[in-house]
Formats: C-alpha cells, structure tokens, sequence
C-alpha cells in the first residue's frame, strides 16, 4: 500500500484519464468490508484523486485504522475534511461503492440499486501449482494464503496440483506458517473445522495449523485449504473462465496461463489493479 502514496506513481496512474479540472463533487457513498486492514483505502484514494467526495461508512471490524488514517490526513491538509467524512447512514450521496458477501449483495441493490453503483460479491483466489516448485515458491505462495488469515478475496483459497502430486509434500513445504495457529480466532476455526471433519468422517488431511480437503468448491472455511487435482492445464483454464467472476487472483508459474499473478505477490497489487477487474476511476469520473 505505501508504494501506492508515490507522487510519480500517482500521477502517471491518473494521467490515463481525462479528469476535469472543475470536477462536479459528486457525493460518493462507499460501504467498507472489514475482513482485513484498510481494505477499502483504495476506493477513498479513487474517489478523492476523481474530485469527489467520500463518504465512508466503516466497518464494525475496521475502524481504528481508517480513523487514524483519516485524521492524519485531516492534521497535514484541513481542507480534506469536506471531502472525505465519514457517516454512517448514507442518506444524501449521488452514487456508491459496497462491498460484501453473495447475501449482503442483495441488501445493497434493494437499498442503494438506483444510484450508479459498483457492488462486490464474495471473490477468492486460486493457486496452480506445476509440481516443480522450489522451497522458495511454497514459502511466497504461503504468504498468499496466510496473510492476514486467509481473510482476503486476494488470500488463496484452493490450490490446483497435477495429477499424482502428494498433499503431504504440500503440506511439508509450508510448515514454517505454523505460527498462524497462535492466534485464537484462527486455532477456533482450524479446531471446529477439524472437529466437523472427524466426526462425518470426511476424508482430509491436516497438520497443526492448516486442514486440506479436496473439493470442488473455491471458497475454503477460516483454516481450511481446498484442492482439486488436474490433468490438463488448458482444459483447466478454460474451465476456470466459466468460475471468473468468483476469482479475484490467480497465482502461478505457469507461462502460458493468461497474466497469472507470481507467488506471494497477491496482497501487493499495483494501484491500477482494480478490484473484481472494474475500473473504479473510469467509474467516478463519469458519475
């Protein structure tokens, strides 16, 4: 993210686009998840930068930091004050950014549906693993599924192995993340999800901090690492086209995948990498 707050770097991502100089001020409202840290500072950053107004409904999860933030903000240029606030209901905005679940989704179209929106569903990411990855790889591709819990659309949440790969060599080469299972809320998960496991007698295989079942399915539970073997990996990406609205990320050192993202590189997106692949300034700038 601080490689976002870069005066060249800001300025050659807003250059693209055809800004007005007497921007309309146009009251954006945007709805904040709360899943991890900041998540939705780029959407205020966005809005600001289009000439905008920001108002921000925080997350219950989520406040100390974007306060904090906000407030120094406010402590280096007063003037921001009138054009990132935050509210909380949204009662008097022009247009709106939300972003939540597959159920909360439903709430935002019903409530907000008439004003220009972006509304985010739920998104995970996805590894495909060739099975000729170094140490170094399973450490950066740990990162993509450990950081901040595996809580984010950017965290990966199932990995894809080639046909007569062993789990158990998977699960070897990302024991140096054990230390995720000494937070409370994740060893909570990790034994309930166990527990659920072992008592259906679902098949799975575990260690002392991550479960790996095989599924079909992209989004895993809190602690939970789904996988699904291939055998072709053009057939795979073609199928996986038809789940694209359900994958932010795709990581891999596959070549000939389409812009696959390298490992440990998910949680590190340039600020030209818009969430669910739309165009959040391009979106502002012609409210």
């Amino acid at each position: 993210m601080g490689q976002w707050l870069n005066k060249d770097v800001l300025n050659m991502w807003i250059d693209q686009y055809h800004i007005k100089k007497k921007p309309s001020n146009k009251k954006v409202g945007i709805i904040m998840a709360g899943n991890i840290p900041l998540v939705n500072l780029h959407d205020v950053i966005c809005c600001f930068l289009s000439g905008n107004i920001a108002i921000c409904k925080l997350s219950g999860k989520d406040q100390i930091l974007m306060n904090h933030i906000l407030n120094l903000l406010y402590t280096i240029e007063p003037k921001t004050r009138s054009l990132i606030c935050i509210k909380e209901q949204l009662n008097d905005i022009d247009a709106i950014i939300a972003t939540g679940s597959d159920n909360s989704f439903r709430y935002f179209d019903y409530y907000f549906g008439k004003y220009p929106h972006i509304f985010r569903k739920n998104r995970n990411s996805i590894a495909i693993l060739s099975g000729d990855e170094t140490p170094e790889d399973y450490k950066l591709l740990g990162k993509d599924i450990f950081d901040y819990y595996g809580l984010g659309c950017r965290n990966v949440s199932k990995v894809f192995l080639p046909k007569g790969y062993k789990v158990s060599t998977f699960m070897d080469n990302i024991s140096s993340f054990n230390h995720v299972i000494e937070n409370n809320k994740y060893k909570n998960n990790f034994d309930y999800n166990l527990s659920i496991y072992l008592l259906n007698k679902e098949k799975h295989w575990h260690n002392d901090f991550l479960i790996m079942k095989e599924s079909n399915y992209i989004a895993s539970p809190c602690a939970v690492l789904f996988f699904e073997f291939y055998e072709n990996i053009s057939a795979l990406e073609k199928r996986l086209y038809k789940d694209k609205d359900k994958i932010q990320c795709l990581v891999s050192n596959e070549k000939c995948l389409d812009k696959p993202i390298p490992y440990g590189k998910t949680q590190e997106p340039k600020v030209s990498d818009y969430p669910d692949n739309i165009d959040i300034m391009d979106f502002l700038i012609n409210i």
